[in-house]
């Protein structure tokens, strides 16, 4: 099977084609399938092209996403944070133990 490029003209004539005409469909997915012909790419290559020019356009979906990868950045943090304190704590511990088996002067 050989893979074709388009140009980003083309994907972005195509899915401004489809947001155009998809009123005049009942579904989505049926002027998808009624424009990928016309354009020569399949169905689902135009449905994909129509999802990333979703979550472009739609600040919530990037709201959102920045706010999960945000979430999991400071997650992450947290643990590292809670593992640097366990280490400092058994370092103390440690220390304080030699200090009292330590004999005096």
């Amino acid at each position: 099977m050989k893979t074709r490029n388009y140009t980003p003209e083309m994907k972005e004539r195509a899915v401004r084609m489809l947001v155009e005409a998809k009123d005049d469909y009942p579904s989505t997915w049926s002027a998808i399938k009624a424009i990928a012909p016309k354009i020569g790419c399949t169905p689902e290559t135009l449905r994909s092209w129509h999802k990333k020019h979703i979550d472009k356009t739609i600040p919530a979906n990037i709201q959102a996403q920045s706010q999960a990868e945000r979430i999991k950045e400071l997650e992450r943090e947290n643990r590292e944070l809670k593992q640097a304190n366990e280490i400092i704590k058994k370092a103390a511990a440690f220390f304080a133990q030699a200090e009292l088996d330590r004999k005096p002067k």
